[in-house]
């Protein structure tokens, strides 16, 4: 009896096992990104990257746990009307970011599956120049002036902690992976009382699992 019980426990093990699977990737691609909220306004979409490591936990049939860690470009851009001229403010901020999204696979063909992902993530601003650009910034810049400054400057800049939900859609091909996605920021990044900025990326990234 205690021979079958092992056996059966074995069986179930190994069952268990071959059902969970964790792989990991490399993936990399475009975003889209913009500032949102009463802190800003009238501003533009920039468009940035996105390169880092994927790992996929299937814990059941085309059930699964995303996760790893990216470097991501975003920020905004804004033209400032200055007389007959303009400025071109352009806020770049670079971010490790960690999401966890809850995927759901479905087969359409032979290694073929597209995956349905959504779910939180948190990020922090590592660096950045928020730069300004006219006709005046060369004349300015031999004058020893710079318009230039650090993104997440402490006193001017904005706060590093940023954490919000993301959604996408993205198919495997085998081994290559592509994924199209949104995110949106719910904290406030802005150091500025009562204006209010948020974070927004869409981005497609193409990767390649092992």
């Amino acid at each position: 009896m205690k021979k079958i019980v092992l056996v059966l426990a074995m069986v179930a093990m190994v069952g268990a096992m071959s059902a969970q699977e964790l792989t990991f990737g490399v993936k990399g691609g475009l975003n889209m990104s913009n500032f949102t909220g009463k802190g800003v306004k009238d501003t533009k979409m920039k468009l940035g990257f996105n390169v880092g490591i994927a790992a996929d936990y299937e814990f059941a049939e085309n059930m699964a746990i995303q996760s790893g860690l990216y470097f991501m470009s975003k920020g905004a851009k804004k033209e400032i009307a200055l007389g007959k001229d303009k400025i071109t403010h352009t806020a770049n901020a670079y971010y490790l970011q960690i999401p966890v999204h809850f995927a759901y696979k479905v087969d359409i063909a032979p290694e073929t599956r597209i995956v349905f992902h959504a779910g939180p993530y948190v990020a922090y601003g590592v660096g950045g120049k928020s730069k300004y650009d006219s006709k005046y910034t060369d004349i300015l810049k031999k004058a020893g002036i710079s318009l230039d400054q650090n993104t997440f400057d402490k006193k001017v800049g904005y706060k590093p902690f940023d954490a919000g939900i993301g959604l996408g859609v993205g198919a495997e091909f085998g081994s290559f992976l592509v994924d199209l996605g949104w995110d949106m920021g719910l904290v406030n990044i802005s150091r500025v009382k009562d204006a209010p900025v948020k974070t927004q990326n869409a981005y497609l990234s193409v990767g390649y699992k092992f």
